[in-house]
């Protein structure tokens, strides 16, 4: 899906710990300027890039959340408890639906969308056709659907419009895979669908693997990602206090698409508005050696009225 090359050393993490480079650090702390003494919520912690430079800077580690459904995640985020930080093993979604009922208040609120370096990394998640590992995909290993049930379960028409939807792909290419991978179950590899799809597309000229595509929307299908996006964007103004911040990093169209339609709504609301854009252009990934997947990175956010 997304090469990730060799990281440099990252503060705060140890020599054991998986790396990952946080995507568009600096542009993301500018937007949200976080002050000493606010409080922060963090809806996708991952291990800790962003989280760990913003508490520098609240240095309010009593009133902070950080949320992950990852527990290779929260396991790496347990120091922090130690200053008092709050972790919840959750998504996202049901996380801030848990905050509100709570009535939970922040300063300063992130969403870094999409997989984080190591989950693409560790070829026994089965996020990457880089690695060979199981077709897995799961960013909660608790949950029960795998992409191996949806790639050996699901019939050619729900194949077809799962990689078209998420996927982005032609229906003429998605028919083919779908045909080709139903002819060819059962598959449990990661390495066996990607080969399978570049036997049955090819290259035709693409810079991408032609299995590119179909890994995105079996993702986004298990971890029903689009989904926890909908229903996570009408809670954050519930979840600010007046004047906090937040920011929402994502990394393909259909996370962005959700996003900025929210904005636009909050923007055109008139004076039933709950958040103002300050900064109506998005602010864009650029090309970083150590972390590929930044390019494709964009960052939205608003300011609660």
């Amino acid at each position: 899906m997304m090469s990730i090359k060799e990281h440099p050393p990252q503060p705060g993490l140890s020599n054991d710990a998986p790396v990952h480079v946080p995507v568009l650090l600096e542009e993301t702390v500018r937007a949200l300027a976080p002050r000493r003494g606010e409080a922060y919520l963090d809806l996708t912690a991952g291990y800790g890039g962003h989280a760990r430079e913003i508490l520098k800077r609240t240095n309010n580690y009593l009133n902070a959340v950080l949320v992950d459904r990852d527990s290779n995640a929260i396991q790496t985020l347990g120091d922090l408890t130690e200053q008092g930080v709050e972790l919840m093993h959750q998504d996202f979604a049901s996380a801030a639906r848990d905050l509100v009922k709570l009535g939970r208040k922040f300063d300063v609120i992130l969403a870094d969308l999409g997989v984080s370096s190591p989950q693409l990394d560790r070829a026994e998640r089965g996020f990457s056709f880089r690695f060979d590992g199981p077709l897995d995909m799961r960013m909660d290993d608790t949950t029960e659907m795998t992409a191996a049930d949806i790639i050996n379960h699901a019939s050619v028409d729900e194949l077809v419009r799962l990689i078209t939807l998420y996927g982005e792909e032609t229906r003429s290419r998605a028919m083919h895979i779908a045909k080709a991978i139903v002819a060819h179950r059962p598959m449990t590899r990661t390495s066996e669908l990607a080969e399978l799809i570049e036997r049955t597309v090819g290259r035709g000229g693409l810079k991408r693997h032609p299995a590119t595509r179909t890994f995105q929307a079996l993702r986004i299908e298990v971890n029903q990602e689009l989904q926890q996006v909908r229903d996570v964007l009408p809670l954050l103004p519930q979840l600010l206090n007046p004047g906090g911040r937040v920011g929402i990093i994502s990394f393909h169209s259909l996370e962005d698409r959700l996003v900025k339609h929210f904005f636009k709504e909050q923007s055109e609301a008139g004076y039933e508005a709950e958040l103002m854009i300050p900064d109506k252009k998005v602010i864009l990934g650029t090309a970083d050696v150590h972390n590929p997947r930044s390019r494709s990175a964009k960052l939205r956010w608003a300011v609660k009225t």
